[in-house]
């Protein structure tokens, strides 16, 4: 076993582990990590192991059980009192959940909304281009392009943008439990009252939908709904977002494999499973144990919690060769950066058509894109929060 390792940290290179995440790579594929009050978790970095114990029905993503493992002090107490839908959830309630958005969510579906994803990436680059250099791509770009897609599908009024987008950073990178629990609240009264209109008046969206065929028939208490809604609308922009603008900060400091991607841009949707590989934005997968399991030689108690940092299990060197190395042409589709098993990211067909629109229209428009300071210069995120890029400068 390893000396204790804590959990989450920073890391020192945007798209790299921490580096004090190293011990855990060599004592692999199970060993522990500790979180800020002290507790010892199991830390699955082996790439077999993490995809078994998370379709494991032993693992239980329940945030109401007393003994589920919460790394950072500010999400504590709200992760304890509030019954969180969908990720928070077990089935049968977690399947009977989902059933209700997959249409939405569906492969077909997507495939539907990329003209209009198209169309939403064409306007801002326009309006990029003819503000001309130089540019920060996260407000004039990466943000807007996931936000007005998950605004459209949801039937939010995108004219909100600004205080959903403002209360979204405050609830997953507050400085305190207060005010993440303030940004909290705030997303609350809005979606219950943008809720309550729908009643009045049914739009054309999802939520209008879900208002229609469960909240009015009794399928859906109201609470969970507003809770819905509130991760749907979060998680559809925030995890794109930085997946966008670091991915376009990782390509520009790997000109190489950029110069490939612009020679043949056949190889954009490869490019973008090994980007969600190499980035793992999503780096802590949690859930606590149920019962016993017996996995890679080591034994997980009941009440065990555990932690999958996806950093390293997509960087897991029996499953993916020279792992640290950026490769466009890799094979990387079964790495776990949208999780696995029966919580695997719902909108995943949705990231990946925005991510494959985005990066294409961005760089065949921009040929000479390059960063406007130098890279390290340009902030980025702290560990206990999504990964990405805080702003990112760039000129042409």
């Amino acid at each position: 076993m390893t000396e204790a390792v804590s959990f989450p940290q920073d890391r020192t290179c945007p798209y790299h582990p921490p580096t004090d995440y190293q011990p855990l790579r060599e004592a692999g594929p199970l060993s522990h990590v500790t979180f800020y009050d002290g507790r010892s978790v199991w830390a699955v970095t082996g790439h077999a192991e993490a995809r078994a114990l998370l379709a494991d029905p032993r693992l239980s993503a329940d945030r109401q059980n007393p003994a589920f493992p919460i790394p950072v002090e500010r999400f504590a107490d709200a992760s304890r009192r509030i019954r969180t839908p969908l990720i928070g959830v077990d089935d049968p309630e977690h399947n009977t959940q989902r059933r209700m958005l997959i249409p939405s969510f569906s492969l077909k579906r997507t495939i539907a909304l990329r003209p209009e994803i198209q169309r939403i990436v064409d306007d801002l680059l326009d309006r990029m281009l003819a503000q001309g250099p130089p540019a920060e791509l996260v407000s004039a770009f990466a943000l807007p392009v996931p936000s007005m897609v998950i605004c459209s599908l949801l039937g939010v009024p995108y004219a909100d943008h600004e205080f959903f987008e403002e209360q979204s950073r405050r609830a997953l990178r507050g400085r305190t439990a207060d005010e993440a629990e303030d940004a909290r609240r705030k997303l609350e009264d809005y979606f219950t009252e943008l809720i309550a209109r729908k009643e009045r008046e049914r739009g054309d969206g999802l939520l209008d939908e879900l208002v229609e065929d469960q909240l009015r028939t009794g399928s859906l208490e109201r609470e969970d709904l507003v809770r819905m809604a509130m991760i749907l609308l979060v998680a559809g922009h925030e995890t794109t977002a930085n997946m966008i603008s670091l991915g376009t900060f990782t390509l520009l400091e790997h000109p190489e494999q950029l110069a490939k991607l612009r020679a043949d841009e056949s190889l954009v949707p490869a490019a973008v499973e090994e980007l969600l590989r190499f980035l793992s934005i999503a780096d802590g997968m949690l859930r606590v144990a149920t019962e016993d399991i017996e996995i890679g030689g080591r034994t997980i108690r009941a009440d065990d919690g555990v932690v999958f940092p996806t950093s390293l299990i997509n960087r897991d060197d029996t499953a993916y060769p020279s792992p640290d190395a950026l490769d466009l042409g890799r094979a990387a589709r079964h790495h776990v950066a949208f999780g696995f098993g029966i919580h695997q990211c719902l909108g995943q067909n949705l990231a990946r058509a925005e991510m494959e629109i985005a990066l294409r229209s961005l760089f065949r428009r921009i040929p000479d894109l390059r960063l406007a300071v130098p890279a390290a210069e340009i902030p980025f995120k702290p560990g206990d929060t999504l990964q990405g890029m805080i702003e990112l400068p760039l000129a042409w």
